[in-house]
């Protein structure tokens, strides 16, 4: 590993909707940029509220994590966006089912608005195996 900054892309996960990576890797290291729910095909939110939009979430950061060589194991710090503290209790549910034996030090936080509307964003940093 070196200390170069790459940015790591993936059509498997939603284009950037601003000026910003999906992820930058630097040395054994991955940010990842926060996930809303969108499709990446269709790059609009899925139909469905919070906990299909964190179907979405979950999927497109395993997307982007993968696009680096690393999984849901490898993931430190998460920070969590909710459009609704009163969502927690269900969206940690299928973020513990997500994350299995593997807990990461998180964050939450209500947001008064999130890109495109969303409900849920999330952002992780990681360790890049090897």
């Amino acid at each position: 590993m070196t200390d170069e900054i790459r940015p790591i892309a993936t059509d498997a996960a939603p284009a950037a909707i601003g000026p910003y990576s999906q992820a930058v890797a630097c040395a054994s290291m991955l940010y990842c940029s926060g996930q809303i729910g969108l499709d990446p095909t269709t790059m609009q939110l899925v139909d469905g509220g919070t906990l299909a939009e964190l179907d979405q979430v979950l999927r497109n950061l395993a997307a982007v994590l993968a696009a680096a060589g690393c999984g849901f194991d490898d993931v430190v710090r998460t920070t969590v966006y909710l459009a609704d503290l009163a969502d927690f209790a269900a969206v940690n549910e299928r973020y513990a089912v997500a994350f299995g034996r593997s807990r990461p030090a998180r964050a939450t936080v209500e947001a008064s608005a999130l890109p495109k509307g969303a409900r849920v964003e999330i952002d992780c940093i990681a360790r890049i195996p090897g």
